[in-house]
């Protein structure tokens, strides 16, 4: 699809003829039940959900609920353990299966002595010495730690507010080298008596160690932000989820959605869009430095002398300093054979990459800007086209429903994203300029067969992809005749069917043929024909 202001034009270099050859064909092939056959099955939704402010605190007391309940701790040493392990409840048991309970423990700061009750362990009960400020204090007036330190309240609130200030969300006890967690309790209550707004903040510091220190949850990009974070299930980091505000963003590095590329290829493609590398790919192929000032010259036809604002004259082939006099064949006292080998070759990969990154930015761009005018422009006319034959078609059971178009519009923007987004791939995965993408180099035999493989698959999507464009843009007449529109039902049906097909294909091909002949491992999102997994607002039930 061409976009255009003023216009909804299309265009295509394909005649009716093979149109119609591949329309009859995907018909016989839908009757032979091909395509259900031969669909990769895409993943299971993710188990996403959106957590807002109101529900962060009931989000998180889930989570310390059952490592309270199946460990029988505390709930500060459960938060500790969480905290630790990045929130990760799986990983715990993990470490307690492998390393034991004591080490376990330990590890995240925890240390557990029976029967302290409240009093440090044997001390008399009635008078106590404080051992930061080394006056006397009566047993209620200190407070221990469950590793057995105890200092007085006072020394423990000025410890507490001095961590609260430095912004630590787990403070540690005050004893020397200590590594155990001060029990939260105590620290809210001590600060709440004398220093009220630090132990607020330090409620807030609790609530937000869920999301900072959480591998599964993480906030929403949207801008201006929407207030919402995202939290997804145990092992689904690589996932494409879409929050409840309508952005659709990658979970594992919180950009734009973007699979099927990995996300290490599409930051870099987005610094490479947007920095400077082809600015300078582009000065090295079309200028010349000037041999004086070194400042780039353009020429825009004329012979081999150029003049530089500075005054110095060169020539254009070698960019050689050279005198005024010259013809049109050659500069007087001048000759290209000085020209370094070095620099030409350095010249000609600067045209060639220049080049390839034009070819893939290109497709790239033109993909895209189909998928805005697809969205913007045609979604509303299928959409009018919906109720139109709604309306006329009451009595035609089998017509009446028109959500054939709604789903094939759905699957034409979500397949055009995924052809946009192959490119990005393909252009670092075969022969990009930038080296954070290596190939084993045992395994480059395979690469140029998995990469006709997957410019296969990407050619025949391509094909299709446009063909359902053209299909969904045809209009109807006032009165729409009704083999037009079963036949169009049909169509659109079997071309949407294909292009989930080859979307699939292009997925599959890549995390198992493509992605495991990296030296760096690398990990797409699972294929989902509906777009990103739309995450559910966080319930109690």
């Amino acid at each position: 699809m061409a976009s255009d202001d003023e216009c909804y034009d299309y265009e295509y270099d394909y005649d009716e003829d093979d149109d119609d050859e591949q329309e009859e064909e995907a018909m016989e092939a839908d009757e032979e039940g091909l395509f259900e056959d031969d669909t990769p099955m895409p993943d299971r939704p993710a188990d996403c959900w959106a957590i807002t402010q109101e529900s962060l605190s009931i989000a998180q007391q889930q989570d310390l609920s059952m490592v309270m309940t199946l460990l029988n701790v505390k709930q500060h040493n459960a938060r500790a353990l969480l905290i630790h392990h990045r929130w990760k409840i799986d990983c715990i048991y993990d470490h307690l299966d492998r390393k034991g309970r004591d080490r376990t423990f330990r590890e995240a700061g925890i240390v557990l002595h029976e029967n302290i009750n409240g009093k440090p362990l044997g001390l008399p009960s009635r008078v106590v010495n404080c051992m930061v400020c080394f006056d006397e204090f009566s047993v209620g007036a200190v407070s221990t730690m469950e590793c057995g330190h105890y200092f007085c309240n006072d020394c423990w609130t000025e410890h507490f507010k001095a961590c609260v200030e430095s912004g630590k969300k787990q403070i540690r006890c005050m004893g020397v080298k200590c590594p155990v967690v001060c029990d939260e309790a105590v620290v809210q209550q001590l600060l709440a008596g004398e220093y009220p707004d630090a132990a607020r903040r330090f409620d807030r510091f609790l609530l937000e160690s869920y999301l900072e220190n959480n591998d599964s949850v993480k906030w929403c990009p949207s801008v201006p932000h929407c207030g919402r974070a995202i939290r997804v299930g145990a092992g689904e980091r690589y996932t494409e989820v879409e929050c409840p505000c309508g952005l659709g963003f990658c979970f594992a590095c919180a950009a734009g959605a973007h699979s099927p590329c990995p996300c290490t290829m599409w930051d870099m493609w987005e610094v490479k869009c947007n920095g400077e590398s082809e600015t300078v790919n582009w000065i090295l192929a079309n200028t010349k430095s000037c041999p004086k000032c070194f400042n780039p010259i353009v020429k825009d036809g004329g012979c081999n002398l150029v003049t530089c604002k500075c005054g110095q004259h060169l020539c254009w082939k070698c960019g050689g300093a050279t005198g005024r006099a010259h013809d049109w064949d050659s500069i007087v006292g001048h000759s290209c054979n000085r020209f370094v080998g070095e620099e030409k070759k350095k010249v000609d990969n600067a045209k060639r990459n220049l080049h390839r990154y034009t070819h893939y930015y290109d497709r790239f761009k033109i993909h895209g800007d189909s998928h805005k005018l697809e969205h913007d422009k045609l979604g509303p006319a299928v959409d009018e086209r919906v109720k139109l034959l709604e309306a006329l078609l009451q009595d035609q059971p089998l017509l009446h429903d028109a959500s054939w178009l709604t789903e094939a519009h759905r699957g034409l923007l979500q397949s055009r994203q995924v052809l946009s987004r192959s490119y990005v791939f393909a252009y670092y995965m075969f022969g990009g300029d930038d080296d954070k993408v290596r190939t084993w180099p045992k395994h480059r035999g395979s690469l140029p067969i998995a990469q006709g493989l997957f410019e296969n698959y990407q050619e025949e999507l391509e094909s299709n992809v446009e063909r359902l464009s053209k299909l969904l843009a045809t209009e109807y007449g006032p009165v729409p005749e009704e083999e037009d529109v079963r036949r169009d039902k049909q169509n659109a049906m079997n071309l949407a069917k294909i292009v989930q097909t080859r979307c699939g294909e292009i997925y599959k091909c890549i995390q198992d043929e493509l992605l495991p002949l990296l030296l760096d491992p690398m990990i797409i999102a699972a294929y989902r024909p509906r777009g990103p997994d739309k995450a559910k607002d966080f319930t109690t039930a």
